[in-house]
């Protein structure tokens, strides 16, 4: 069974905080999923470009208490690897403020304006198969 990849966000943040949300979480994936980025691949020139993630990664959309009900049943599934950004780590200037801040607060409290999912295509399609692409 193949796997799959998507990154749901809120569909209340503006633009520019649905794009910072979803290249976190993107950038997470592909450091978390060996194998996700193919390899540097050279161009007719000679010329080598990075590998960039070699399978789709559709960029959905979902209110809030959706995108928190998606990180609860991944939660849930041990087939399924997910990355949560929460409005807390939105809100952070540094990765120290971050860290001090996230110690400080409750799994329970966090809020959650975005979700990045791995994992087996019918387990992931089952969270997020009837959402739309965010435009």
């Amino acid at each position: 069974m193949a796997d799959k990849c998507v990154v749901v966000v809120g569909d209340e943040l503006p633009t520019g905080l649905a794009t910072n949300a979803t290249g976190v979480l993107s950038a997470t994936l592909g450091h978390r999923i060996g194998g996700l980025v193919g390899a540097d691949v050279e161009d007719a020139d000679g010329v080598t470009h990075p590998g960039i993630i070699h399978v789709p990664l559709p960029i959905l959309t979902a209110p809030r208490e959706a995108v928190t009900a998606i990180v609860r049943a991944a939660a849930e599934d041990d087939e399924i690897f997910f990355v949560a950004f929460s409005a807390l780590a939105q809100s952070c200037r540094t990765y120290a403020e971050y860290t001090a801040k996230l110690a400080a607060t409750a799994t329970a409290d966090l809020d959650s304006v975005g979700v990045a999912l791995h994992g087996p295509r019918k387990r992931v399609d089952r969270l997020v198969g009837s959402l739309p692409l965010l435009r």
